[in-house]
């Protein structure tokens, strides 16, 4: 079972693996759904802890459509992250119509070289996610989708039956379903029971107060660790 915790500091990764994450999604505006963030901190946080860590790769919050200036943009990202070593990507593109942008996916797997690759959120906002998940399946250095298996303000216990499914169809493949969004130590046991996911993600819920802008707790991180043990 894969535990992934958000950081957006150096503290928060390093709190995080001391406390039972397997691995770190560093992000920037968690407030926006995670931004890119700045080659400093990637570069220190990599420097600061031992376990994996993806960076998001997203040059803004306004939607997950974007013109060329913008792939431009997170291409040079790419490029400057590969430089930093031992890291892998968060990201993900649509289309106007709401399916998968493959042509600037193809563009960002190039550019991220041997970098594994979680396709975030955006997989929330597919017109059909069984159609996305099989356009996916096509890049095996796709290996995660974040999801919370529908509507990008669902949360992943109001969308168990969907995240059911979509695991059971990527089973098989160099897919994994990365459950996000709502979940907590109160009703993990339970969704995992009825998702049969192998790996979650975590942010606000392992952090002070529940609340996105505070620190990591590791009370709480340690209790959702003893949940995911065998």
């Amino acid at each position: 079972m894969l535990l992934e915790v958000i950081a957006t500091t150096v503290s928060d990764a390093v709190t995080a693996e001391r406390y039972g994450a397997d691995r770190i999604e560093l992000i920037t505006g968690i407030l926006e759904g995670g931004l890119t963030p700045s080659l400093g901190l990637i570069e220190a946080v990599r420097e600061a802890v031992s376990i994996p860590v993806r960076v998001m790769v997203r040059p803004h919050a306004r939607s997950f459509r974007y013109d060329p200036a913008d792939a431009e943009t997170m291409l040079r990202d790419i490029r400057h992250i590969a430089r930093v070593g031992g890291l892998s990507l968060v990201t993900g593109m649509l289309r106007s119509d709401r399916t998968v942008d493959e042509e600037l996916l193809v563009r960002v797997l190039e550019a991220a070289g041997g970098m594994e690759v979680t396709y975030h959120r955006a997989f929330d906002e597919v017109r059909d996610q069984p159609e996305a998940l099989e356009t996916l399946k096509r890049y095996p250095q796709i290996t995660d989708i974040l999801t919370s298996g529908g509507s990008p303000v669902a949360t992943s216990p109001e969308g168990v039956s969907r995240i059911a499914v979509l695991e059971r169809l990527a089973a098989g493949s160099s897919l994994s379903i990365l459950a996000g969004s709502g979940l907590n130590a109160g009703v993990l046991k339970d969704f995992l029971a009825r998702t049969a996911v192998r790996r979650v993600h975590f942010g606000s819920a392992v952090r002070e107060d529940g609340d996105p802008l505070r620190s990591i707790d590791p009370g709480r991180l340690e209790a959702v660790r003893v949940i995911l043990k065998p």
